[in-house]
């Protein structure tokens, strides 16, 4: 069994501090999730803080445009077994000082410094993480989850990998910010037509369960003007008119700082602003789970 060092104080998990070095790996870090409510174990695919988006509000820091490097599968495969390891048959949890009501494993989470659909070994990535999670008899038991900005879902390997996940009974977050273009250009750093988002959406929700996941947020003091929001609910109501099988909306707004150039202009927004936003999703017929 791998076993991870006494972490040093800073290094203590809290819901605020995510810090994915924090058990000294490679690929697989701890997260303490306030949406979750227990233990996540993200899988970062993207080790060099490489991403082909640039969102405002990214917390990584040196964040670099560009695609994750070569995956090491057998070091990805060795981590994952190890951590798990450690968590089910360790004392992961008195190390990492986690309380008592939130030590449980609640998901494997995709995620890290980028765009993991970028690997060119994700679909087998994929493959190893529901080996791994099946030897532990983890599958159907905890979730899997994929947080991708879906903007590569037309590539056959991601396209393998997402039905394989939707075979283990994971589910995709889609990262969906803005639904005008120039809200994507302005949050996301792209430019990517709504037509493409919602052929990569449908794509995605055919292959795998899907939720879309918005970051809502403040700029300059100002929140998402009255166009972006009427666009955004206008976006979800044209997903139903074509059929597209979504969960729902899950909303979330910023809880820890933002690592880029623009964040001194970005605050949370008012817990009524958010609750009110997320009970106009729901007067449309869609589930809106909100997170502060």
């Amino acid at each position: 069994m791998q076993r991870m060092d006494n972490p040093p104080h800073h290094t203590m998990l809290t819901t605020t501090n995510h810090n994915r070095d924090s058990a000294g790996l490679t690929y697989i870090y701890p997260v303490i999730s306030r949406r979750s409510g227990g233990l996540s174990i993200g899988v970062n695919l993207n080790p060099n803080n490489a991403c082909n988006w640039r969102c405002v509000y990214c917390q990584v820091e040196n964040l670099q445009r560009g695609s994750a490097t070569k995956t090491d599968l057998n070091l990805l495969e060795t981590e994952l077994r190890g951590f798990l390891g450690d968590v089910l048959e360790g004392d992961f949890f008195r190390r990492f000082a986690i309380p008592a009501d939130q030590q449980i494993i609640r998901d494997i989470a995709i995620s890290g410094n980028g765009e993991p659909t970028s690997s060119a070994e994700f679909d087998r990535g994929i493959g190893l993480i529901g080996s791994v999670a099946a030897d532990h008899d983890l599958l159907g038991k905890i979730k899997l989850v994929l947080i991708t900005n879906g903007s590569l879902i037309r590539r056959e390997i991601v396209q393998r990998g997402l039905a394989h996940w939707g075979e283990l009974g994971g589910e995709v977050w889609f990262k969906l910010d803005s639904a005008t273009e120039a809200g994507i250009q302005r949050i996301n750093n792209v430019h990517h037509t709504m037509d493409s988002v919602m052929r990569n959406l449908e794509t995605s929700a055919q292959l795998c369960t899907t939720w879309l996941q918005t970051c809502l947020f403040a700029v300059d003091g100002q929140p998402p003007s009255l166009e972006e929001r009427e666009a955004y609910l206008a976006f979800l109501q044209r997903t139903q008119r074509q059929n597209i099988n979504l969960c729902g909306v899950l909303l979330y707004g910023l809880a820890r700082p933002s690592m880029q150039a623009e964040a001194p202009r970005l605050s949370a927004l008012p817990a009524d602003w958010m609750e009110a936003f997320a009970t106009k999703i729901q007067r449309l017929g869609l589930e809106a789970r909100l997170s502060l």
